[in-house]
């Protein structure tokens, strides 16, 4: 029987056999070991996510919250874990610990000061993107206007129960940290929110 009868017929199949020569649609291109073209993979310079027909090719808030949320908890963890290794080699060095008992308290430091962190970012951040999109949605549009007020209310909300100066002050530093933000992000839409674009 001849090995090259027919074996192109499979799921991704392209070929056809004719006698001991198979043709396929591309034979230069064509895997040995998929059984189909490559070619088929092949990345396009569009967006890989499905948009409906008419809407815009932009992400909005309620998908960039999951990767804001998640991106906030892990540097919150890094620059808190950061921190405790700092405070922690100073303390135990303070205490002349040695041996297992130093590395153990260091590491103490570490993982209590890291998820410390993380948790505070994370819950700052999940604040912000719960505002962010329910500004954006009672708005009907997705600007500036929108992170500044989302960061003003996160920054009043997170120090709430701190009384009332310190409440306006984390609105205060809330608003300043989306006011240099959006300053550096959209020149050219803040230009042209306030009108003075050509």
């Amino acid at each position: 029987m001849d090995r090259n009868q027919d074996h192109g017929s499979g799921l991704f199949g392209l070929s056809s056999s004719t006698g001991n020569k198979s043709v396929t649609s591309s034979s230069s291109m064509l895997s040995p070991y998929m059984n189909f073209d490559p070619a088929y993979l092949t990345i396009d310079a569009e967006p890989q996510f499905i948009m409906p027909e008419g809407a815009s090719q932009r992400r909005g808030r309620f998908e960039l919250a999951f990767s804001q949320i998640g991106g906030s908890v892990c540097v919150g963890a890094g620059l808190g874990g950061a921190n405790g290794l700092y405070n922690g080699m100073k303390e135990t060095r303070a205490a002349q610990l040695v041996g297992p008992v130093r590395r153990t308290q260091i590491l103490n430091f570490v993982t209590k000061k890291g998820a410390s962190s993380a948790q505070t970012l994370g819950v700052v951040a999940l604040m912000y993107s719960i505002f962010g999109v329910a500004v954006s949605k009672a708005r009907g549009a997705d600007d500036e206007l929108n992170t500044l007020g989302a960061a003003t209310a996160t920054g009043l909300l997170f120090k709430s129960t701190a009384g009332l100066k310190k409440c306006l002050r984390g609105g205060a530093v809330g608003f300043g940290l989306a006011a240099v933000y959006c300053i550096y992000s959209s020149k050219d839409n803040i230009k042209r929110i306030v009108g003075l674009s050509n």
